[in-house]
C-alpha cells in the first residue's frame, strides 16, 4: 500500500490540478541527500535557519548603490522577505497556491521578492526582464497569474497586460505592486509598518513553489512546476557535490534569477550554505571583472560567449580572490575553456541542466575535468544513453541523453511532457555519446532551438513576428554557427513583390523584430532568398536553411 501523501497548503489548486497525469511523470529516485521531511519551506531553509543558528550577522547579499558596495545581513534579508510576505497576504489577499509573476532584473529586492512569494506559499512565476507584453501576456493566461511584483522599471509591458482595451489584455492580472517605484502602488509603500516577521507557510515538500517558463520549439512557452523540495535538491546535488562551496564563498555571475540556472548560482546555492552573493543587475564582461575584482567574489556563473570575452581582458582586473568558474547555457568550446585556463589558471567546470530539470545533472570540476566533456553524471541523478526505442546504446555509440533523479519535467498542463519523458526518463532534447569511463560528450541539439550567447531562443517564435510585417512574404529561422555566441538568429526572407532587398529593409526588419519580441532573440542575419527549401507537401526544409547558414557563416 502506497503512502500516503502530505496534505497540501495550497488553497488555490489550479497548478496542482494541472500536473501532469501521474503516469507520465519521471520516476523520482531519492539517496541520503535529497530525502527531505514531509513538510518544509524552501525559503525558511535558504534564510531562517541560518538566523535561528545565530548567523544572522553574516553577509548573505551584496551589492552596489549610489557607487558603493552595500552588504546585507541575513536577518537583515529574513526581515526584508518578511515584510513583504505581509503584502503579499494581508494588502495583495493572496492565499497559498496563487501564482505571482516576478519581474526585474538581478537586484534585492527581485530576490527578496522570489523569497517571500515561497515562504507565504504562494508560487513564483519568475520571468525575464526582456520580456514584452505579448510574451508576458502567454505566460501569465497558461498559469492563470493573479499578481504580479515588479521592479518600477520594468512597468510598461505590464501596464500593457493591465488596459482593458488592449492587445495583450490579462483579465485574471488583478493586483500588482512595483518595487523601486514610489506612490499608491509601490511596493515599499506597502511594506512601510509591516512586521518584520512573518510565520512562513506550513507548505508540504511536494507543494510547488515555482512555474519556470520555457520556451519549446514551436515558441509556445512551457510552465515547468518545480517543489519546494527540488529547490534544495539543486543546492544539494551539482553545488554540494560538484562546486564544493564554503560559507567564505562569494558567488556572482550574470544569469538571471528568472533562469532556474541563476535562481541557482545567484541565489539559492549561496543561501543554501550561508555563503553570499554579489548581484547586479547589468553586466558586461569588463563590468563582471570588475564586480569580482570589487567583492573578491570566489565562484562565477556566466554562458562561454562571457569567458571568451573576459579571458582577453583579465590582465586589466585583480581575479586573486576567484578559484571556481562555472559554465553552462550552451556548448562550452575546448578553445574557449583553455583561454580561460591560460589566462587565470581555473579550470573551468562545464555542466548540462535544464529548466525541465531544475538545474545541473552532468558536470566535472577540477583534476575530474576531461578534454571535449561536459562531464560526470552528478551524484544523486543517473543517466544513460539510448536509441529511439529507448535501449541503452554501448560506450561510444552516439544517441539521446536520458536522466532521471530527484528532479524531472513536470509540466503545466501540457501535452508535450508525453515527448519529454518517456519510459520513466528525462528526454532534455540533446545527443550525446559517453565513454567507457562514464563521461558525457556533448553532440547536438535535437530539435530546433537556437541557442546564442546562452539564450533559448525559438526559431518559429521569431518567423511568427517576422511574419506579422508587411514586407514579408514567408520566411524561416534557424541557427548559424557563430565564434562568438555560439550560434546567431539567422532568417532567410522572401520579400512581397515591390519591396527592396536592401541594407535599409534589412535593418527595418530587425528593429520591428526588437520591437514584437525580446530583442535578444533578434536576427542578427537576415539573407533575401527568391524561395524556401519546402518538401512536395510544402513543409519547410530547416535542415536545408541549417546547411545553408552553416556554409554562409
Amino acid at each position: 500500500m502506497a503512502a500516503p501523501q502530505p496534505a497540501t497548503a495550497h488553497v488555490d489548486t489550479f497548478a496542482r490540478d494541472r500536473l501532469p497525469p501521474p503516469q507520465t511523470w519521471p520516476v523520482f529516485q531519492f539517496n541520503d541527500d535529497t530525502r527531505y521531511p514531509d513538510r518544509l519551506n524552501a525559503a525558511v531553509e535558504l534564510v531562517d535557519r541560518h538566523v535561528a543558528a545565530g548567523n544572522g550577522g553574516r553577509v548573505a547579499v551584496r551589492h552596489e548603490r549610489a557607487g558603493r558596495i552595500e552588504t546585507v545581513t541575513y536577518a537583515e534579508l529574513a526581515a526584508l522577505v518578511d515584510r513583504i510576505a505581509h503584502v503579499l497576504v494581508e494588502d495583495m489577499g493572496l492565499v497559498p497556491g496563487n501564482r505571482v509573476l516576478l519581474r526585474g532584473p538581478n537586484n534585492l529586492m527581485m530576490a527578496a521578492s522570489w523569497l517571500a512569494t515561497l515562504k507565504a506559499g504562494l508560487i513564483a512565476v519568475p520571468t525575464m526582464p526582456l520580456l514584452r507584453a505579448k510574451e508576458l501576456k502567454q505566460i501569465i493566461d497558461k498559469a492563470q497569474v493573479t499578481a504580479a511584483l515588479c521592479d518600477a522599471r520594468l512597468r510598461d509591458e505590464l501596464d500593457a497586460n493591465r488596459r482593458a482595451d488592449g492587445e495583450y489584455f490579462c483579465p485574471t492580472l488583478e493586483r500588482v505592486r512595483y518595487f523601486h517605484g514610489e506612490g499608491a502602488d509601490a511596493l515599499e509603500t506597502a511594506m512601510a509598518g509591516k512586521p518584520d516577521t512573518f510565520t512562513a507557510c506550513d507548505t508540504a515538500a511536494d507543494d510547488i513553489c515555482l512555474i519556470a517558463f520555457t520556451s519549446g520549439t514551436t515558441g509556445q512557452p512551457k510552465g515547468t512546476m518545480h517543489f519546494h523540495r527540488d529547490v534544495l535538491a539543486m543546492c544539494d546535488l551539482f553545488s554540494r557535490h560538484v562546486l564544493k562551496p564554503t560559507p567564505d564563498d562569494v558567488f556572482c555571475g550574470t544569469p538571471p534569477i528568472a533562469f532556474t540556472f541563476g535562481l541557482g548560482g545567484m541565489l539559492c546555492f549561496p543561501l543554501r550554505i550561508g555563503a553570499s552573493t554579489a548581484l547586479s543587475e547589468r553586466l558586461t564582461p569588463e563590468l563582471l571583472l570588475k564586480l569580482i575584482q570589487d567583492h573578491r567574489a570566489t565562484i562565477v556563473f556566466t554562458a562561454p560567449t562571457f569567458y571568451r570575452q573576459m579571458a582577453a581582458l583579465v590582465k586589466n582586473f585583480d581575479l586573486s580572490s576567484l578559484k571556481k568558474s562555472v559554465s553552462a547555457g550552451e556548448a562550452l568550446p575546448d578553445a574557449t575553456r583553455q583561454a580561460w585556463k591560460a589566462a587565470t589558471g581555473i579550470e573551468m567546470t562545464d555542466g548540462l541542466g535544464g529548466t525541465e530539470m531544475m538545474h545541473i545533472f552532468v558536470s566535472s570540476a577540477g583534476a575530474d575535468v576531461r578534454p571535449g566533456a561536459v562531464g560526470r553524471v552528478v551524484p544523486g541523478y543517473e543517466a544513460r544513453i539510448v536509441d529511439e526505442n529507448m535501449q541503452p546504446v554501448p560506450p561510444g555509440t552516439v544517441g539521446k541523453l536520458a536522466v532521471r533523479g530527484p528532479t524531472g519535467c513536470r509540466y503545466l498542463d501540457d501535452p508535450r511532457q508525453e515527448a519529454y519523458v518517456r519510459d520513466g526518463w528525462n528526454l532534455p532534447g540533446d545527443t550525446f555519446m559517453a565513454d567507457a569511463d562514464g563521461y558525457y560528450f556533448y553532440q547536438a541539439r535535437s530539435d530546433d532551438m537556437i541557442i546564442s550567447a546562452g539564450y533559448n531562443i525559438a526559431g518559429p517564435e521569431v518567423e511568427g513576428s517576422l511574419m506579422r510585417h508587411e514586407w514579408v512574404a514567408e520566411c524561416g529561422v534557424v541557427g548559424a554557427p557563430d565564434a562568438e555566441r555560439g550560434q546567431v538568429v539567422t532568417a532567410y526572407v522572401v520579400l512581397r513583390p515591390g519591396v527592396e532587398p536592401s541594407d535599409a529593409t534589412r535593418a527595418a526588419l530587425q528593429d520591428y523584430v526588437k520591437r514584437e519580441i525580446a530583442p535578444y532573440k533578434y536576427p542578427r542575419r537576415i539573407e533575401f532568398v527568391a524561395a524556401l527549401p519546402r518538401t512536395e507537401t510544402g513543409k519547410l526544409q530547416r535542415f536545408r536553411l541549417r546547411q545553408m547558414a552553416a556554409e554562409g557563416a
